[in-house]
């Protein structure tokens, strides 16, 4: 069930965010009643809200609010809350400043998932830094690799350097057995910034020209983990790595933050 504020949701309170698609989320994996990063994601929630309504977010309330969303539910599950103001007028964003929390739920699939291939495509998301609902472009993008025969996209910025996936980001293992991850105007993801904590790494530009001198490359982010790239264009990559078995177990191993 869906919850506006705690309440089943009103389909017309809805209707707005239908309409126009702004504003912001975040989805995080529940397993067992922990979070990985759960601090991190109400953090997200709060800058973002001032980012796209100039509005404080009570990252409390909007905890209780998944807790009463989910109850006791047991497993695997991903958990997305979106922020938005029904009553915002297409003609008037400068007005919409008033945050309501939409809380939703999905199955999980079990990890690791396998490895993906992906297309780079030119492209960068509009307000890359907030994890906003406008998810048209990169859906597109997605779906023109899907057809081309590929997984996902792979952004490229208009300087040939790697930024990240519509969903994810993407990191790299270079010539030396290292982690690179790119340096663009990307989403910080939770994944990501937990494996930075836990990993040494370097952050640098990476050109669609070292590609292929590069030992393995991942995808990351909240529902996927550390998620193998076996191909990105006509580049293969191996599936398997001892960096990132070590990226993936570290993240496995993670508890948690109990909801």
């Amino acid at each position: 069930m869906a919850l506006l504020n705690g309440h089943p949701a009103d389909p017309d309170a809805l209707r707005t965010l239908a309409l126009t698609n702004y504003g912001h989320f975040t989805s995080m994996r529940v397993d067992d009643q922990h979070v990985r990063g759960l601090t991190r994601h109400l953090e997200r929630l709060v800058r973002d809200c001032h980012t796209v309504f100039g509005a404080d977010l009570d990252s409390g309330l909007v905890r209780r609010y998944v807790r009463e969303a989910v109850g006791g539910k047991p497993g695997a599950f991903v958990v997305r809350v979106t922020i938005l103001d029904p009553g915002l007028d297409i003609g008037r964003p400068a007005d919409a400043n008033d945050p309501h929390v939409l809380v939703t739920h999905r199955p999980a699939g079990a990890l690791p998932l396998p490895p993906l291939r992906v297309q780079t495509v030119r492209y960068q998301r509009d307000v890359a830094q907030v994890k906003h609902t406008g998810l048209f472009g990169a859906l597109h993008h997605r779906r023109a690799a899907q057809l081309a025969g590929f997984d996902d996209a792979l952004f490229v910025g208009p300087d040939g350097m790697v930024s990240e996936g519509g969903t994810w980001n993407v990191g790299f293992i270079d010539a030396h057995g290292c982690v690179v991850w790119p340096t663009a105007d990307v989403l910080t993801g939770v994944t990501m910034a937990l494996l930075q904590e836990l990993h040494a790494h370097s952050v640098a530009p990476v050109a669609v020209g070292r590609l292929p001198g590069m030992q393995a490359a991942f995808a990351t982010n909240t529902t996927i983990g550390v998620r193998a790239i076996s191909a990105i264009d006509d580049t293969r990559l191996p599936a398997e790595h001892p960096a990132l078995v070590e990226l993936r177990e570290s993240f496995l191993a993670l508890r948690g933050e109990q909801l």
